[in-house]
């Protein structure tokens, strides 16, 4: 309670300095803003929190389906991974367009976008948790004559439930991100109609008004789904102790199944195209952004200005990525070696997060300018709040017998966190470091639509407008492309640190 009310005497102090009213409105502005505009405000919350509870239901039933098909085809995980994170990859700025073409008027592109904002980030976690059990108790449950569905329900599941619920908590701020998107395409009411006419004009009251009642649903989303959790979640796990992999991936098998991947998405977009009878017009083939690239007469030019486009974006996601994951890990870590903190930082983490960056990022680039500096800022807070929350739930699985192990030895909290708690806390880290890349890029293309006027993400904005569709397909693929190499290149690296730490994650 000290905490809340600090930040809100704090949050008036600030919009009472010289400038700060271009930027921000104090609490007592935003609540008499609310009051008098109750009734509009009250019917376009009920617009945009069904489309965001529609698409964050169908998004984490996807999910878990995904999961269960892992667990169930272990052969087929690669592919179901990987087809999974091409979907997660395409741009919201380039896809909410095309929805809005293909569904149009209607919460058809609000829930789409809300779902696949939320799906592949609890797919991960969900993952993580799934292998999170000790061989012994898959070796109990088969002495006793059970099958596969006794280890998934007994076993599996209880390891992943903490996992699920991070996965589900972080699933809710980006099913308001994604409703709020949605309705930024045409949409004809909501709170991202409402945003944007209050953006457009700079309406400041109304626009921080609209992002605080957009935090406030998330917070209150985050928080029951927390004590969800707590209620449902047993003992730490045990001590997980598993044989190292066998064999390791060889370089071209790695490099083969990339190709054949390539190969399968090529097709399904075009099966996919052909069998709707979608218009050529807007719905490129692949081989119409092969012509536009290649073999089209002006196709130089074409690559050339993607190209340019393209390095100013990734000249920014980089720095901020690796800005969030770490000030994400830090606070984690720094909130284990001093829980009291928690009450003070936790609600301002999460409100951080929370506040759609279709919001926050026309104000932050305001006030830190249109360079570097507003860009790297947005994509790190994209990235801060899910690598704290799911770093925090990896640290709370240091099994038990472990901790009373340390305890007996009188471990200092800091031995404990490098010797114990850090070594658990990699699974969850490195999910979210994968997770983190389209991430990264949504957040850097979304500030380039909204605020910068650079980079592919106003490029991206501008062909939409334009209808220069051969230009926006074009893109989608780039960004597609560039975020599974970084999705791979991250994985690499997982797989190097988890065989030392973690090797239950890779024995599939």
């Amino acid at each position: 309670m000290l905490a809340a009310v600090a930040a809100l005497v704090l949050w008036e102090g600030l919009s009472h300095l010289p400038g700060a009213a271009f930027l921000i409105a104090g609490p007592v502005t935003v609540v008499h803003w609310i009051v008098a505009n109750a009734g509009l405000v009250a019917r376009a919350m009920a617009v945009t929190l069904k489309a965001a509870a529609l698409g964050f239901l169908w998004g984490n039933l996807a999910a878990i389906l995904l999961a269960l098909m892992s667990l169930a085809l272990p052969r087929l995980e690669r592919a179901i991974a990987a087809l999974a994170l091409l979907v997660f990859c395409l741009p919201l700025v380039a896809t909410g367009p095309i929805l809005r073409v293909l569904f149009g008027p209607g919460a058809g592109p609000q829930v789409t976008i809300a779902a696949l904002a939320v799906y592949f980030t609890t797919y991960l976690l969900l993952m993580v948790g799934l292998r999170a059990a000790p061989a012994s108790w898959f070796d109990l449950v088969r002495s006793y004559g059970r099958g596969r569905l006794s280890e998934l329900l007994r076993v599996r599941c209880r390891a992943a439930l903490p996992y699920l619920i991070a996965g589900l908590q972080i699933a809710a701020p980006a099913a308001v991100l994604g409703a709020l998107v949605g309705e930024f395409t045409g949409a004809d009411r909501g709170l991202g109609v409402l945003t944007l006419r209050a953006m457009r004009g700079l309406d400041i009251p109304a626009t921080t008004a609209l992002a605080t009642l957009a935090a406030g649903v998330s917070i209150l989303a985050y928080v029951a789904l927390g004590a969800l959790g707590r209620r449902l979640s047993g003992a730490p796990v045990p001590v997980l102790l598993a044989p190292l992999p066998e064999r390791r991936a060889r370089l071209w098998q790695g490099t083969l199944f990339g190709v054949a991947m390539a190969v399968l998405v090529v097709l399904l977009w075009q099966v996919a195209m052909d069998a709707l009878n979608l218009n050529p017009f807007f719905a490129k083939r692949p081989g119409d952004v092969w012509h536009f690239l290649m073999t089209a007469p002006e196709a130089a030019a074409n690559r050339a200005t993607l190209a340019h486009a393209f390095g100013q974006t990734m000249v920014l996601t980089l720095p901020g990525y690796l800005a969030g994951l770490a000030l994400g890990a830090a606070m984690a870590t720094l909130l284990t070696l001093r829980p009291a903190l928690s009450a003070a930082l936790m609600p301002a983490a999460i409100a951080l997060r929370s506040v759609p960056i279709v919001t926050t990022a026309p104000l932050i680039v305001l006030a830190l300018g249109r360079g570097a500096t507003g860009t790297i800022t947005i994509v790190a807070v994209m990235i801060f709040f899910p690598t704290l929350v799911a770093c925090l739930s990896g640290l709370r699985q240091t099994p038990a017998q472990v901790q009373d192990l340390f305890s007996s030895y009188a471990a200092t909290r800091l031995q404990r966190l490098i010797h114990a708690q850090g070594p658990a806390m990699l699974p969850a880290f490195f999910a979210s470091a994968r997770m983190a890349v389209p991430a990264a890029i949504l957040a850097a293309t979304t500030t380039e639509w909204l605020a910068t006027g650079i980079g592919i993400g106003n490029l991206m904005a501008l062909t939409a407008s334009t209808s220069a569709y051969g230009m926006l397909w074009s893109a989608i693929a780039l960004l597609s492309l560039t975020a599974a190499l970084g999705y791979v290149a991250v994985g690499a690296l997982e797989a190097r640190v988890l065989r030392v730490f973690g090797p239950e994650q890779l024995n599939r």
